[in-house]
């Protein structure tokens, strides 16, 4: 990290979305096409470990001891980070922040760069459909390539098309029950986010449900708009 700091234009972008929304898919193509940075709560808790700041220090610390990482560290390494310098084209906040409390820290943080959150783009789903595409999910063991019970079988059934091999591994928590559970959980904590970038002006919701390139589009629209 080489203390250099952002420029105040630049943006702050944040996606909110349950797991299998999208997110992180549609964060690496705004990154492709616009230069921004990805940045989620775990990549930075490992980056400053690795890079030993002193945030990165306490953070290690906490998490040797089994312990959750308080919402101060959290933004303390967030802080070093929006100071790279390839944060000066903007950022997308991917899991971060995960509570009122957090968001209203962040706020803080940003209005001492000079900074705002542009958009909190909400990724709108049908929680059973999410059920549905979620809990159908298996993986090829050898190669990796992705399959669904109800979207994408094998050509052959039992045998991967990309590699030909024969196993296939399936996430324990990829089940209806624990995605259901998953969704009520994601809704529970996400309510008074949705409120608090509602009463910003900020919160942008989006349907999610379509196709990638399509969903795409309409974010890449919401960057330029944010951007301008």
């Amino acid at each position: 990290m080489d203390g250099s700091k952002t420029t105040a234009a630049a943006p702050v972008l944040i996606l909110l979305g349950p797991p299998g929304a999208g997110k992180g898919t549609q964060a690496r193509m705004l990154e492709e096409t616009f230069g921004l940075v990805q940045l989620s709560t775990g990549d930075l808790l490992r980056a400053a470990v690795a890079a030993g700041t002193d945030a990165g220090k306490q953070a290690k610390a906490v998490m040797e001891a089994g312990e959750l990482v308080s919402d101060e560290i959290v933004i303390a390494i967030l802080r070093d980070r929006l100071a790279d310098a390839d944060c000066a084209k903007g950022v997308i906040l991917d899991g971060f922040p995960r509570t009122a409390a957090q968001a209203e820290a962040l706020d803080d943080l940003l209005a001492a760069n000079g900074q705002k959150i542009n958009a909190a783009v909400s990724l709108e789903v049908d929680d059973a459909a999410m059920v549905t595409r979620i809990s159908g999910r298996y993986t090829c063991a050898g190669c990796g390539e992705g399959y669904h019970d109800a979207f994408k079988q094998p050509k052959a059934s039992g045998t991967c098309d990309k590699c030909g091999g024969t196993d296939f591994n399936r996430r324990a928590d990829d089940n209806a029950e624990t995605v259901a559970s998953r969704l009520d959980a994601y809704h529970a904590q996400t309510a008074p986010l949705i409120k608090h970038y509602a009463a910003q002006g900020a919160l942008i919701g989006i349907n999610a449900m379509g196709d990638i390139d399509d969903i795409a589009g309409k974010l890449s629209a919401i960057v330029k708009t944010a951007t301008a």
